[in-house]
């Protein structure tokens, strides 16, 4: 074969895999981390079987993949090592990978979750942002894998990790890095320089829980919000101070959702808690917090829910597992769904349909629509564990399972 032949092959796998792409998912939950995809991001119809493309091994973990500036990145154990991967999504291809160790000790009661990394990786101009279970935060370049910066905070803070692993996923806004650092009862929402590393400010009044950070206006305030061990929170983006904060605990401080933004207000639930709208609003300099409506009738412990216009979308602990959906103007209850459907689901939002993946491999296909449960199409796409997030692409999604990345495509 001639070497024009190869390079023209070439070209058609990479435009190829470039028409599988429709819009960046860069971060945790998508471009505005909130699991809602754009109108056109993903297929324009399901098929009645998905096609197996590729499946590559990637190692250890529930870290979610993302997608930016054409490439899939993500982060994984492979023995003592946590290791990140640039992959082509044309062929599941590696096209740079990087590690460094990193020992670490599960608790007994996370053993089933493994020792990977459940932190979804963050891109931001040209660099990739990754934080392993045990806390170490790392800036790469996102084109070649070189380590741009690295931080550890066990001279910082009694431990650099909460009790079962780190899982926050960090954010970058306005050229700030920010992630909740540390460990159990001592720690601080921080932000870095996203270039240098540097520290440019940080909240020391909880420690980190699970949740992922939300950067968000309110109350004419940008701000960043979270659910921390204690508390739910919201600190000024600009110099890291604290506006306000609800008092929110739950059983072993496992505050995970990542909350929903539905206009003036933010949706939140934790284990056993129920879901409530709350309205931080300022007056005259002084801040509360107002309770806008509560349902206790269906709560949230791993799973961050979706919101569609009116409606709200996810998938409660009660019932042993059952997708719902409410009104986000009062709470009330539109549909709940079968029962006994497992310990967890990643739930968004495609277009008109709701895209729901199973901790147990299965992908659900279904109406967003207020009229009640409408499964369209039911897919295995694993044999192993899936905690991750899927990364839904214009022609398909992969899927990361408890050992592997695959791509599954409509056609």
């Amino acid at each position: 074969m001639s070497r024009h032949i190869q390079m023209a092959i070439s070209m058609l796998v990479l435009v190829s895999g470039v028409a599988l792409l429709a819009q960046d998912w860069p971060q945790w939950r998508g471009l505005h981390r909130d699991g809602v995809l754009g109108a056109t991001a993903g297929p324009a119809s399901w098929p009645e079987h998905l096609k197996l493309r590729w499946k590559v091994t990637v190692g250890l973990g529930h870290a979610s993949p993302i997608l930016a500036s054409g490439r899939v990145y993500l982060i994984t154990r492979q023995q003592s090592s946590e290791v990140v991967t640039s992959i082509h999504p044309a062929n599941g291809k590696p096209i740079w990978q990087q590690a460094y160790p990193a020992p670490y000790t599960m608790n007994p009661a996370a053993e089933g979750h493994g020792p990977g990394p459940k932190s979804t990786p963050v891109f931001w101009n040209g660099r990739l942002y990754t934080l392993g279970i045990s806390g170490i935060l790392t800036s790469w370049d996102a084109a070649s894998g070189a380590l741009r910066w690295r931080k550890e905070f066990s001279k910082l803070y009694g431990a650099t990790s909460p009790d079962f692993g780190a899982a926050m996923s960090p954010v970058v806004d306005k050229g700030m890095l920010i992630a909740h650092v540390g460990g159990h009862d001592s720690g601080a929402l921080t932000a870095f320089d996203a270039e240098s590393g540097d520290m440019r400010w940080r909240w020391t009044g909880d420690g980190p829980a699970y949740a992922s950070p939300l950067v968000v206006e309110l109350g004419g305030v940008r701000q960043i919000v979270t659910e921390t061990q204690n508390n739910i929170v919201g600190v000024s983006a600009t110099d890291g101070k604290l506006l306000w904060k609800v008092p929110f605990t739950t059983e072993y401080d496992q505050n995970i959702p990542t909350p929903v933004v539905y206009h003036d207000q933010l949706i939140v639930s934790g284990i056993a808690k129920g879901i409530m709208a709350i309205r931080p609003s300022q007056k005259a300099g002084q801040w509360s917090v107002e309770t806008v409506w509560r349902n206790k009738d269906a709560s949230l412990y791993m799973s961050s829910p979706v919101a569609m216009g009116d409606l709200l979308f996810g998938f409660s602990q009660y019932k042993k597992g059952q997708l719902f959906c409410l009104d986000a103007r009062t709470g009330v209850a539109k549909w709940e769904g079968p029962p006994r459907q497992g310990d967890n689901a990643a739930v968004l939002i495609s277009g008109e349909n709701l895209v729901v993946l199973k901790n147990e491999g299965e992908l659900i296909v279904a109406r967003a629509t207020a009229e009640g449960f409408e499964p369209v199409h039911d897919y295995t796409v694993a044999d192993s564990p899936t905690w991750a997030h899927p990364l839904v692409l214009r022609n398909g999604v992969v899927i990361k399972d408890a050992t592997t990345l695959a791509l599954w495509t409509v056609d």
